[in-house]
């Protein structure tokens, strides 16, 4: 059971209040007491609620952003549209990522709060298994989830599995019938569990039967050798392959590239985000377009509603598919021979 506050006055024989004022200004409090309530605190293995002490007058102007990963242009383009409208605003940003690490949310939003942030703007792992979302709601600090979809939590999305389904059926028209799924870790990330029942109603609504996906870090730059193995063994090669997101399609493709196997005529491929650098390549990647920038200006828009006394609210933005030279028809057509003169 998790310790209290109360837990800790209890333990050292303090009252409550002095064990917050020993918390939040040490310099004001004995040193014989301080020591029995940080001695209270390590026994009991208490962790201070930094929420509860956002909850003060002060007003800084300060909003915190927490993403997994801005080097992801996805993350990128929501930024921009958060910054752009913290400037509109007169607002500053405090950003920190959780490099899709579940067990770094908690640090990350304490630290933020730390900083006294009015209200915060969210990405997490697991919108409706979070417990710092759940402490949050309680506590009265207005938060904005973007990208994650929750019936709990106001939040900012596209239908991720409404969108990944019309993606994988997008393959299965063009005649495909080997379609597997590439994805992050699905533990890190509520989105790509979305994205992977969209895949598993496609096939299914097809009479095809689902098969797992294949996982990799959102992070690498290369597949590891057993999933290269599995998308270029003759005998188990899909022809048409559904990732998870824009910057794993771009990995696959340059790891089926120096394997030998050409996009799209061994395997067509198809991503998901939207991403502009992937309309610059050739051919151009097919994939499900969201809006990223918009996400991050609704969720600025929403949160502002929340801080000055509003409800929560939640919307889910559109998305469109992005047909593109990556998805061809199978069987692929054969190589059109040059005319000799």
């Amino acid at each position: 059971m998790t310790s209290t506050i109360h837990d800790v006055a209890a333990l050292s024989g303090t009252s409550i209040a002095t064990v917050s004022r020993t918390l939040n200004d040490p310099s004001k409090v004995r040193d014989t007491t301080r020591e029995r309530v940080l001695s209270a605190v390590k026994a009991l293995n208490f962790r201070p609620n930094l929420v509860g002490r956002q909850l003060r007058n002060e007003r800084t102007g300060l909003i915190g952003v927490m993403l997994p990963d801005v080097l992801n242009p996805v993350f990128g383009e929501c930024m921009q549209g958060i910054e752009e409208s913290a400037a509109a605003s007169g607002r500053r940003v405090v950003l920190m990522t959780t490099r899709y690490d579940p067990d770094r949310e908690s640090y990350a939003v304490d630290t933020l709060l730390s900083q006294r942030v009015e209200g915060l703007i969210l990405t997490v792992a697991n919108a409706d298994a979070s417990p710092i979302l759940e402490e949050l709601k309680r506590s009265g600090v207005p938060y904005q989830l973007a990208y994650n979809h929750s019936s709990h939590h106001p939040c900012v999305c596209v239908d991720n599995r409404a969108a990944a389904r019309d993606a994988v059926a997008l393959l299965l028209a063009r005649g495909h019938r080997r379609v597997r799924m590439l994805s992050g870790s699905r533990t890190a990330s509520d989105r790509a569990v979305q994205r992977y029942l969209g895949y598993c109603d496609a096939l299914a609504q097809a009479g095809i039967r689902p098969l797992p996906p294949l996982e990799i870090d959102f992070g690498s730059l290369r597949l590891s050798a057993p999933v290269l193995h599995r998308l270029t063994d003759a005998r188990s090669r899909p022809t048409a392959l559904f990732c998870g997101n824009d910057q794993l399609a771009l990995v696959v493709m340059r790891s089926l590239r120096d394997a030998g196997i050409r996009v799209p005529e061994d395997i067509s491929v198809i991503g998901f985000d939207g991403l502009v650098i992937g309309e610059l390549l050739t051919p151009a990647l097919a994939t499900v377009c969201q809006p990223n920038r918009d996400i991050g200006v609704e969720a600025w828009r929403l949160l502002e509603i929340a801080l000055k006394g509003g409800l929560s609210q939640s919307t889910v933005l559109p998305y469109r598919l992005r047909e593109a030279g990556t998805v061809v028809t199978f069987p692929s057509p054969p190589p059109q021979q040059e005319s000799s003169s």
